[in-house]
């Protein structure tokens, strides 16, 4: 399941937003988050979420293993990102002030990424042996 919420003005931090959006998941699904997310835990759902280090101690192994799936499924979440925010009206300071028109742009974006994504082409294999009978 995917969902976009509404663009939000300044600095407004994720976990806020969730609060503010009160999101609802279906029975049993899987969220994976990022620490920012500490404390958010909704109801009936599994959490897949990185575990801190301690204070002034290190973690089990089989938490640093965990940890680096995790992170392994967040650099896919990144990438993915950094594909929208291709589109330079994400990243520069956004002049328009028109009601609705920043969540217009980042549906686009989102849009333009899924595009290029669908349509990617592997690289054409041929062999240089049948070019030249």
């Amino acid at each position: 399941m995917a969902y976009l919420s509404k663009t939000y003005p300044g600095r407004t931090h994720d976990k806020r937003i969730c609060d503010a959006e009160q999101y609802a998941f279906p029975h049993l699904a899987e969220l994976a988050q990022d620490t920012g997310f500490q404390g958010h835990r909704p109801d009936d759902v599994i959490i897949y979420q990185p575990k801190k280090k301690p204070r002034r101690g290190t973690l089990e192994i089989d938490d640093l293993f965990i940890n680096s799936v995790i992170a392994s499924v967040r650099m896919t979440v990144e990438n993915i990102l950094c594909g929208v925010k291709r589109c330079r009206i994400l990243k520069d300071v956004f002049r328009n002030h028109l009601d609705g028109f920043a969540d217009t742009a980042i549906e686009i974006a989102c849009a333009l990424h899924n595009l290029r994504v669908r349509h990617r082409y592997p690289a054409l294999h041929f062999d240089l042996r049948q070019l030249a009978t």
